[in-house]
């Protein structure tokens, strides 16, 4: 798979990138990555992407006009996949998402900065993601969760790949509560069901353990099942 991200700062994605299960994922060939400096498609000797906004107000806006050029660029490099705007806008990112970008054969993230974007941007964009009803500085750090969640289900990414299908959310549930060593610790004692070596009885008490852990902690979840 093939992640393109356009970006003011690509320095801040050479640490995550080159790390844990992300570097593995690259050195197995699994996935691509590739950092767009927004910048280099500034058309003026100081690099300028944005500019005071129209009506006045505070803060600068990114230009359609160096926007637009780097998403058509950076399309004829990864054809077909399709441009994801980062912004609070967008679509609350879920693992259902996650799972649907899994399957395509590459991304294009678009991770703005600044106060915005001029509004005739999203006419260059397929979708628009947030990760949450909260703004930050700009959407180099989403662009990366966007990158670490969808890494992460590719096939031979994980040691087990059904790792993935066992984690919080897959099924609009939380995951089960999860054991090793010591056997107690200050009196807290590792559930006996789980060290009987009875698989049916242990896939049972997990599954009631993600159904209750659901119920208590994210009961907005339930109403999907």
């Amino acid at each position: 798979m093939r992640f393109d991200v356009i970006t003011l700062f690509p320095n801040m994605f050479e640490n995550v990138l080159n790390l844990s299960i992300l570097k593995r994922a690259k050195e197995k060939g699994v996935v691509e990555y590739h950092l767009h400096n927004l910048r280099d498609w500034a058309n003026d000797k100081y690099g300028s992407v944005d500019d005071h906004p129209y009506g006045g107000g505070v803060g600068m806006v990114l230009r359609v006009d160096i926007v637009a050029p780097a998403i058509e660029a950076v399309k004829n490099k990864n054809s077909g996949a399709p441009v994801i705007l980062m912004t609070p806008q967008g679509e609350v990112y879920k693992q259902k998402k996650a799972q649907e970008l899994a399957r395509l054969p590459g991304i294009i993230l678009v991770a703005g900065h600044y106060e915005g974007y001029d509004e005739r941007i999203r006419e260059y964009v397929d979708q628009e993601i947030s990760i949450g009803d909260f703004v930050l500085t700009g959407g180099e750090l989403p662009a990366m969760s966007v990158i670490d969640s969808v890494t992460r289900l590719l096939p031979g990414v994980l040691g087990d790949d059904k790792s993935s299908q066992v984690e919080s959310f897959v099924n609009n549930l939380l995951e089960y509560p999860q054991y090793t060593r010591p056997l107690e610790y200050r009196g807290k004692k590792v559930p006996e069901i789980i060290l009987s070596g009875n698989h049916k009885e242990i896939d049972k008490w997990r599954k009631d353990q993600a159904k209750e852990r659901t119920r208590l902690r994210r009961p907005d979840l339930l109403p999907n099942l």
